[in-house]
């Protein structure tokens, strides 16, 4: 059984899917981009503030659904390029100081409404 977890304190969705869906003990949140749910536009700002911005928004639906960044098993972490990958990682490690999930990190053409970075994140309660 699933059920589809929403919030308003991280942006809706921008096109047919749901911000998270929990499926048993497994949280499934969609990817996530830098859009500040208060004004539904991307925040300003280089790729730290971009980041910062997509682990707000991932931890307003965790906590949503009842989870936290400890539970967190799996990222999966979408670049404009590569050169943002060691300022990403910075911020990103604030949030996992120890036991950081499993992850995948790669550049891609584009994202959408021209973001640096989107993450997409797997977490399970024991």
């Amino acid at each position: 059984m699933k059920k589809v977890i929403n919030t308003p304190k991280a942006p809706a969705a921008i096109g047919p899917y749901s911000q998270a869906i929990l499926a048993g003990n497994t949280l499934y949140i969609s990817g996530q981009v830098p859009i500040d749910p208060a004004t539904g536009k991307l925040v300003d700002g280089d790729i730290t503030a971009q980041t910062e911005q997509v682990m707000k928004n991932i931890k307003a639906i965790l906590d949503e659904a009842g989870f936290t960044f400890q539970d967190v098993v799996k990222s999966t972490c979408l670049l404009a390029t590569m050169d943002y990958f060691k300022p990403m990682n910075e911020v990103y490690a604030k949030y996992y100081p120890t036991e950081s999930p499993a992850r995948a990190a790669f550049a891609v053409q584009a994202l959408p409404l021209g973001a640096m970075v989107e993450i997409e994140t797997i977490a399970v309660k024991a």
